[in-house]
């Protein structure tokens, strides 16, 4: 059963992922630590921070959390899930949004999803820094991290890292 609810919800968060994994962070967050108890916030944190370290696309959280979940089935479920009804609607979308190339609607409906994504992504942000509890140092470092990704042209990496070696620091 555990298997069949981490596909189905994945599946959901994989429709709803509307500028990438880090806009249904939050709510991945709760159901899996709040709801389901799966995971602890530290253990979510710490599957975050390996997610977004490691190469490769920030997608590498799903098969963390299905790792922990369910073992290797558990991570390519996961996977396999977030990634296949987003592919599928995108595929879907991209023919509808060529014919539409020259509409007045496809100009409104750009306008308008952009401040829609970037406070998913903020929201992202803000479970990220409150894990168990608010810590002062972590909000420190995120809004650290996000003045400095706005005010220079500085790779978001080096931030990255940065705050990697920062927070080791602090909250050690």
């Amino acid at each position: 059963m555990t298997l069949l609810e981490l596909a189905l919800y994945f599946c959901v968060l994989s429709i709803f992922s509307v500028g990438g994994l880090p806009s249904v962070m939050p709510e991945m967050q709760r159901y899996v630590v709040e709801v389901k108890e799966w995971m602890s916030p530290a253990e979510f944190m710490q599957a975050f921070a390996v997610g977004q370290a490691a190469p490769g696309p920030n997608m590498l959280i799903t098969s963390l959390v299905g790792w922990h979940i369910a073992g290797l089935t558990g991570a390519l479920v996961a996977l396999a899930a977030m990634c296949g009804p987003a592919a599928m609607l995108a595929w879907w979308v991209s023919d509808v949004w060529d014919r539409l190339k020259d509409s007045p609607w496809r100009l409104a409906v750009q306008r308008a999803i952009a401040p829609i994504v970037v406070a998913m992504i903020l929201s992202g942000g803000v479970v990220l820094a409150t894990p168990e509890s608010p810590d002062w140092r972590l909000w420190l470092i995120a809004a650290a991290t996000a003045a400095g990704v706005l005010l220079t042209k500085v790779n978001p990496l080096w931030f990255l890292a940065a705050g990697g070696v920062i927070g080791g620091f602090l909250l050690s």
